[in-house]
C-alpha cells in the first residue's frame, strides 16, 4: 500500500473520530420523558433566550465576533438554550433565495452559529419559515408559487397549496441533512441541535375552524420524524385555545388566528408545548396591572393543559415586555420575569410539566440597529440580569437534585436486585451436611 494512500486512510480515521466526538462532546440528545425533558436519563431544564439574528450575523465573518459575544455572556449567565431563525427567503442576502437554490455563505453563517452554540455548551431550537413577511415568511413561498402560474389568494394558501407544500418539505430537507462546514456533522446528527421548530407563530385566520393548521402540522411533522429521529419537535405555537376547547377559548386574549393549543400539540411527531406572551401587544390598552393578571392566568391555564391533558413538556419560547410601552419603567419588566421564572420554577419543582422559559430578546454590545424595545443586553440591565442568572441557578440546582434522586433510586432497586439474588442463592443452598 502506498504511503499516499496509507496517510488518506490516516486522515479519514482522525476526521471520524473528531466527529464521533463532537457530538459526544455535546451530552446527548434531549429527549422526553413522560412530560419533561431528559438528557442521558437525567432531567433537563431549559432557561433560555431568542436571538433570531444569529445566522444573518454569522454569514459576515467581520460580524461574528458579535455571534461568539453573545453566546459567551448567556453561557457566563447561566443560559442554556437559544431559539433562531434557520430561514430567510428571497430578499436580500437570504439564505435560500428561490425554491431548493441556497446561498452557501448564508448557509455557513447557520454552520458557525451551531459549532460556536456547541461550545459554548448551548442547545438550539431551529425554526424552519416564519408566519410573517420578515425574512420572506409563509408570503415569499406563495409568491414562489405564483410566479410558477399558480392561481393562489391568500397567503394562507400557504398550509393548503400543494407546490408550496411542496417547497418547504424541500427546505426542511435542505435544513436538517445540511452537514456542517465546521464540524463535519449532519443537523440531523447534532445534539447541539434541542428541536426544530416547523414554523415561528402559524397563524391562519382565514379558517378560524383550524383544520388548515391542524392538517398542515399532521403532514410536516411527519415529514420531519421521516427526515431526523434523533431531534424534538414542535409547532411554533404562540398557545391560542381552538375548536377542540371551546371553553377555553375565554382564556384567549381576544385573538383567535386558526390555531388550537390543545389539538395541534396533540398531534403525532409533536413532541412538547410551546407558548407566547405579549400582554403589552395583545391587551395594549390595558394598565400595567390588568397585564399582569393576564399573565399569571395565561400560564396558570396552560401550565395546567400540558400536565392534566397534553401530558408533555412545556416550554414558554418566548415573553417579553418593551421599554417602548407607555409609562415604561424597568421594574415592571423586573416584575415580569420574576412572575413567569416564579411560574416555570414551582411547576418544575413540584413535578410539574413546565421546563423553562425563553426572552426576547437577547443583543450583543454595538447591535444598537437590533434594538425592538424588547431587547437583553446583559451587561447594560443589571437587574433584570440578576433575576435571569437567578433562574439559571435556580434550575441548574434542581436538576443536580434530580438527578441525584433518581441515582440513588437506582442504587436501591441496585441493592433490592442484588439482595433478592442472595435470598435466591441461599434458599436453594442445602441445610446442614
Amino acid at each position: 500500500m502506498s504511503k499516499m494512500r496509507l496517510l488518506a486512510i490516516f486522515l479519514l480515521f482522525l476526521l471520524s473520530q473528531q466527529q464521533h466526538n463532537t457530538v459526544d462532546a455535546a451530552g446527548g440528545f434531549v429527549r422526553t420523558s413522560g412530560h419533561h425533558f431528559v438528557v442521558n436519563g437525567d432531567p433537563f431544564f431549559a432557561n433560555g433566550f431568542n436571538a433570531y439574528w444569529l445566522m444573518s450575523m454569522a454569514s459576515d465573518p467581520s460580524q461574528r465576533p458579535k455571534v461568539t459575544s453573545a453566546f459567551a455572556q448567556a453561557s457566563s449567565h447561566g443560559l442554556t438554550v437559544a431559539r433562531t431563525w434557520a430561514f430567510s427567503d428571497g430578499g436580500t442576502n437570504p439564505l435560500q433565495y428561490s425554491p431548493g437554490s441556497y446561498n452557501e455563505q448564508m448557509f455557513k453563517g447557520l454552520d458557525f452559529v451551531v459549532a460556536e452554540a456547541r461550545k459554548y455548551k448551548i442547545r438550539l431550537i431551529l425554526s424552519l419559515v416564519n408566519n410573517y413577511e420578515n425574512f420572506g415568511g409563509k408570503g415569499q413561498y406563495v409568491q414562489w408559487a405564483r410566479s410558477q402560474g399558480q392561481a393562489i389568494g391568500s397567503e394562507d394558501e400557504f398550509f393548503t397549496n400543494p407546490l408550496v407544500k411542496g417547497y418547504y418539505k424541500n427546505h426542511v430537507k435542505a435544513v436538517l441533512t445540511r452537514r456542517n462546514t465546521i464540524t463535519g456533522v449532519a443537523y440531523k446528527d447534532d445534539p447541539t441541535i434541542f428541536a426544530w421548530e416547523l414554523m415561528n407563530e402559524p397563524r391562519c385566520p382565514s379558517d378560524l375552524s383550524g383544520k388548515s393548521i391542524q392538517s398542515w402540522i399532521t403532514e410536516m411533522a411527519a415529514q420531519v420524524k421521516s427526515i431526523d429521529s434523533n431531534h424534538l419537535l414542535e409547532a411554533g405555537l404562540e398557545g391560542f385555545y381552538g375548536e377542540s376547547s371551546p371553553q377555553m377559548k375565554q382564556a384567549n386574549p381576544g385573538i383567535q388566528v386558526g390555531t388550537d393549543f390543545i389539538a395541534n400539540n396533540q398531534i403525532a411527531g409533536i413532541d412538547f408545548a410551546t407558548l407566547h406572551s405579549y400582554p403589552d401587544q395583545w391587551i395594549s390598552n390595558s394598565d400595567d396591572q390588568a397585564q399582569l393578571a393576564f399573565l399569571n392566568n395565561w400560564l396558570d391555564t396552560h401550565i395546567r393543559d400540558a400536565r392534566d391533558v397534553l401530558k408533555q413538556p412545556l416550554l414558554l419560547t418566548e415573553f417579553g415586555k418593551s421599554w417602548k410601552d407607555p409609562g415604561y419603567s424597568s421594574s415592571q419588566r423586573d416584575a415580569m420575569f420574576s412572575t413567569i421564572y416564579r411560574k416555570i420554577y414551582w411547576s418544575a419543582r413540584t413535578g410539574g410539566t413546565t421546563a423553562g422559559g425563553l426572552f426576547w430578546q437577547l443583543l450583543a454590545e454595538g447591535m444598537d440597529s437590533y434594538r425592538d424595545g424588547y431587547e437583553i443586553v446583559l451587561g447594560e440591565t443589571p437587574s433584570t440580569t440578576g433575576i435571569i442568572s437567578s433562574q439559571c441557578r435556580l434550575l441548574r440546582h434542581l436538576g443536580k437534585l434530580y438527578a441525584r434522586m433518581r441515582n440513588v433510586e437506582k442504587a436501591k432497586k441496585a441493592k433490592a436486585i442484588r439482595r433478592s439474588q442472595w435470598q435466591a442463592e441461599n434458599k436453594a443452598k442445602p441445610i446442614g451436611n
